[in-house]
Order: structure tokens, then sequence, then C-alpha cells
């Protein structure tokens, strides 16, 4: 099972990893857990919309643009907090 995802040479460890091919374009999904701790650099991160996309488990390394995000945070600023994020990654032309 696929445990880390790389966004712009940031690693991101995973518990749930989908890989597809849409309309000839390869498309990941992932879920990973988040601290409130983490939550300022992983959103700032994610708002950049666009990455190089590693997954190096899958031997995969291709640009991608977000298809699908959500977070289950209520209160990110209340320390000790994990939230779930959802992200779905689809191909794009270089």
């Amino acid at each position: 099972m696929v445990q880390e995802i790389v966004l712009n040479d940031t690693p991101i460890q995973i518990y749930s990893y989908e890989q597809e091919i849409v309309k000839g374009k390869i498309k990941v999904s992932v879920d990973f857990k988040v601290t409130s701790e983490e939550y300022h650099d992983i959103t700032t991160l994610l708002y950049k919309g666009t990455f190089h996309v590693n997954v190096p488990e899958e031997d995969l390394d291709f640009q991608g643009t977000i298809h699908q995000y959500s977070t289950s945070f209520t209160n990110l600023y209340e320390k000790g907090q994990v939230g779930d994020f959802s992200l779905s990654l689809i191909e794009v032309n270089e």
C-alpha cells in the first residue's frame, strides 16, 4: 500500500490511496491526517493549486492540479486537534 505522496518536495504521509485514468489523464486520490500544528503549512501548500506530484512507491511523477479537496477540520486553532484531509489530483499538461 502506498504510504507517501510528495507535492512540490513536501512529503505527506497518507493512509488511503487510489489511482485511475480519467480521459487519458492520471488521477490520484489520497486521504491523510493533519494536526492543528501542521494545518497552516499544508493549507498554504494546497493553495498553490498545481503541483509536481511524486508517488515514489508507484514510480509515478507528473504535474497535477487539485480536482477535489475537503477537510474535517472544524476548529483548527485548538492545539492537539487532528483532521482528515481528502485530496484528488489530476494530471495537467506542463
